[in-house]
């Protein structure tokens, strides 16, 4: 398997505009994961919701086209794609001339299927369909406006706090707060995060300490809502978790990681104001 380091992020990279699937760089989520101590049998299930918004390509006349591309990677996937990777290989497509956009959808699904190791979902939105889309936020309680001091910015074991000696709770809290730094170039990533769950109430200060102790912790998307949902059922253990981040969009790419431990419909695609 790639390693980050031979990956184009942070490199400079020549663009290229006609086809090429070898651009997709895979990279490996095994050993994030056991950094936090999962193995084969993981704690979660979910979905990585990427959202392509830089998608065009040629018709069979040479008129450009364009659309918004969905694409749903199952948690379970051997592999995550590095994300500049990824808008490469999107921007191929620029000066490609395909019969239909079937065929676009067709060469999408079987190269990010290869890439990650499992068949994933993949859907255009198309122009006729763009007034459809539309702005929401995270439901749930926003635990922003607490008034708490701060001085940690790196995750630490122990900040989580659960209110045992109370009754069993079913919520949802939300911040805007979380901040995490990319795993190569240390560029910011922004995000808001739903936490919903059922069990013991999870103190709300200790969980805003917590997650704005990742602003200053170097991990992708995907592991940093991995290593939540484990913290947070390490040191609250809640009946049921769901972890649902929505990061703010970077060369037209938003990833949106989604990990819970109990069955039920992905939640929505809606984009927040920040997207």
């Amino acid at each position: 398997m790639s390693d980050v380091e031979h990956s184009p992020l942070g490199k400079t990279v020549s663009y290229i505009t006609e086809y090429d699937p070898s651009l997709l760089f895979p990279i490996s989520r095994a050993g994030k994961r056991q950094e936090i101590g999962l193995g084969e049998t993981l704690p979660f299930m979910g979905m990585d919701i990427w959202n392509g918004y830089e998608l065009s390509w040629l018709n069979s006349r040479g008129k450009p086209q364009v659309a918004i591309a969905i694409f749903n990677i199952p948690a379970s996937s051997p592999n995550i794609i590095e994300s500049k990777s990824f808008k490469l290989y999107l921007n191929s497509f620029n000066q490609t001339k395909l019969e239909t956009r079937e065929a676009l959808q067709s060469l999408l699904q079987a190269d990010l299927s290869t890439a990650t190791g499992t068949n994933i979902g993949v859907q255009l939105i198309i122009p006729e369909q763009f007034h459809q889309q539309r702005l929401t936020e995270l439901d749930g309680y926003c635990i922003d406006n607490l008034d708490i001091e701060v001085d940690q910015y790196s995750p630490l074991a122990g900040l989580l706090k659960c209110d045992s000696g109370e009754t069993t709770i079913t919520e949802s809290l939300t911040s805007n707060l979380l901040k995490s730094n990319c795993l190569v170039t240390g560029q910011p990533d922004w995000a808001s995060i739903q936490i919903s769950y059922t069990g013991k109430p999870i103190n709300r200060e200790s969980l805003l300490r917590y997650l704005i102790s990742f602003r200053n912790h170097n991990e992708f998307h995907e592991q940093c809502v991995e290593r939540i949902f484990v913290d947070i059922m390490r040191d609250c253990a809640p009946i049921k978790l769901a972890v649902y981040a929505r990061y703010t969009r970077r060369g037209g790419l938003d990833i949106n990681p989604y990990r819970c431990n109990f069955s039920g419909p992905l939640p929505s695609n809606l984009r927040g104001a920040r997207q």
